[in-house]
């Protein structure tokens, strides 16, 4: 498959209840995490995360697919091929 590189972006509203389930979904897709930024906003009870990634199509698009179900959170992606990097 073709491996793509990029960065994603995660809102997280209502942190205090969504945060559990989004570290969940991000341990089950640890293998394709190669950063990770988290900025808590404890007064407007939302989180910030930028993710660098690396991997197929289908292993990243389960990543942000699984967290955009989740009400509260936004997620946005931006991916390079590997052709594309050369």
């Amino acid at each position: 498959m073709n491996r793509k590189i990029g960065i994603v972006g995660i809102i997280v509203t209502e942190r205090n209840k969504n945060a559990p389930l989004v570290n969940q979904i991000l341990s089950e897709h640890a293998e394709i995490i190669l950063a990770r930024m988290g900025i808590p906003q404890k007064e407007t009870d939302t989180g910030f995360i930028s993710l660098f990634v690396e991997g197929n199509t289908d292993r990243i698009g389960s990543l942000t697919g699984k967290l955009g179900m989740i009400k509260g959170v936004i997620v946005k992606s931006l991916l390079i091929s590997e052709k594309e990097k050369k």
